[in-house]
């Protein structure tokens, strides 16, 4: 049953046929307005489109199917019934072509009227439906994302409506699917996108800093501090903080993390005077972070404060075709900059990519397809000029594992041209954990010892390495 506020609008030049059928509507609807003429029905159009209209074809100034025109012309959203004397087969034809929903001859029963009328807002609520969800999942961009798989589609839809909220989100997902850009599109998305967004790495910062980059710290407040200066909470006054590898924060750093989401205040390092901001936190984790929680290394009191909205970001072999479309744009943005004529990939090319199962998710993806793009030329990307692991091109070294990192980044590994291809003999093969550990100690003798600098170039977080090699340390494998 329609409504009892669906505004119907019924064209009868007959007064008392107007009355009656008006009263047949009465029981399932309040809001019938009529009028006896084809220019008085276009001016009620002008000024709002009912949900239903009404329309006698034999009408004084203008025969009713010129109304009909004008509304299907105009595609405006309403549900035309012809109501007529003079039916006939041509007419009825003609009236569907033109969009009516249905075609009543008088004379006709209340029921007859009801029912149509009821079947038309039926009609008209499950259109509405179906054009929401296409507008829903059809999207393939997305504030930085790039995807139309369902997976993601229902991430979209959750920062659609996380995004006008102050709560606190907090992001999971492994490391290269794009947590930041989650945190960017809520702010985006969101009443502060007008003011700072600020993001913070909190694995990438050394633990006696963290506290001095979130709170700002006063002059001298210890060695190096040669000036007052504004931390991250400062600075996102009025917009968004993001903490990423929120799960990195040392056990005093968190309880003063706590303290501040309660009350929205700190006191700089060094300082006495408390500072209150305005502000919205976002945090991010590759980690599982109730397992965190349980192993006594996350306050159990801070994830429930922070864990209000949860978004966990699919992995990209979870992302059924995603992968040929994010390879795609990454293949004319990298063409486009380093001057090359790649325009597409060849089936079997795009064959190797759909069944990957990409370890490293977008963040390998950009490397395997930049390294296409800068030591290959033509047109089409082919099989052979596919970096190991997702090919063995002909006239190069047998293929290495992928330098994952622990977090799965690497995008293969560049082989020298000319060497000749050999099958890797199963006594060849290593275990992973000795494959990441070999490249993560290589990395590091490479950089004299220096950690971060090994990180930045194997493109993980010094934090992963650090944990890494404590775990391998307790195991006797390092």
């Amino acid at each position: 049953m329609p409504p009892r506020s669906t505004p119907i609008l019924l064209v009868e030049d007959t007064p008392s046929l107007a009355r009656v059928y008006a009263e047949f509507l009465k029981k399932d609807c309040s809001a019938v307005t009529t009028v006896e003429t084809g220019a008085a029905a276009l001016e009620q159009l002008a000024d709002g489109v009912p949900r239903i209209v009404l329309l006698d074809l034999q009408l004084p100034d203008m025969h009713g199917m010129e109304v009909l025109k004008r509304i299907s012309a105009q595609a405006l959203p309403c549900a035309v019934i012809i109501i007529t004397a003079h039916g006939s087969v041509g007419v009825a034809v003609e009236a569907m072509r033109y969009g009516a929903y249905d075609f009543l001859v008088k004379p006709f029963s209340a029921e007859r009227l009801t029912v149509t009328v009821r079947n038309a807002m039926e009609r008209l609520r499950l259109a509405q439906l179906v054009d929401s969800f296409e507008k829903d999942l059809g999207r393939s961009r997305y504030h930085g994302f790039l995807g139309s798989s369902l997976a993601m589609q229902a991430v979209y839809r959750i920062i659609d409506s996380a995004a006008s909220s102050r709560a606190t989100v907090f992001i999971t997902g492994e490391s290269g699917t794009g947590k930041e850009v989650c945190a960017e599109a809520i702010h985006r998305q969101s009443p502060r996108a007008d003011r700072p967004f600020i993001a913070i790495n909190c694995g990438a910062i050394p633990k006696d800093l963290m506290e001095s980059e979130i709170f700002g710290h006063m002059k001298g407040s210890f060695t190096g501090a040669v000036a007052d200066r504004e931390g991250a909470a400062a600075r996102a006054n009025g917009g968004t903080l993001f903490l990423d590898e929120i799960c990195e924060l040392a056990p005093d750093l968190q309880t003063k993390l706590l303290r501040f989401i309660q009350t929205g205040t700190f006191t700089p390092v060094g300082g006495s005077r408390l500072e209150k901001v305005d502000l919205r936190i976002i945090c991010a984790t590759n980690r599982d972070p109730l397992r965190e929680v349980e192993e006594g290394r996350f306050r159990e009191d801070l994830y429930y404060r922070l864990h209000v909205i949860p978004i966990h970001l699919p992995p990209l072999r979870e992302r059924e075709d995603d992968v040929l479309e994010i390879c795609r744009q990454f293949l004319a943005d990298y063409a486009r900059e380093e001057g090359k004529g790649f325009v597409r990939f060849s089936p079997a090319a795009e064959q190797a990519l759909r069944t990957y199962h990409w370890p490293g998710n977008v963040r390998q993806v950009q490397n395997v397809v930049r390294n296409i793009v800068v030591l290959h030329d033509g047109d089409t990307v082919t099989p052979a000029m596919l970096p190991a692991p997702l090919g063995t091109p002909a006239g190069t070294a047998a293929p290495l594992p992928a330098n994952g990192g622990g977090n799965g980044q690497g995008a293969g590994h560049v082989h020298a041209q000319g060497a000749v291809a050999q099958a890797p003999s199963p006594k060849a093969v290593k275990p992973l954990w000795e494959v990441e550990r070999d490249a993560i100690e290589e990395a590091i003798a490479a950089c004299d010892g220096n950690i971060p600098r090994a990180a930045a170039l194997l493109e993980i977080s010094a934090s992963t390495i650090y944990r890494k090699r404590l775990a391998w340390q307790a195991e006797g494998k390092l």
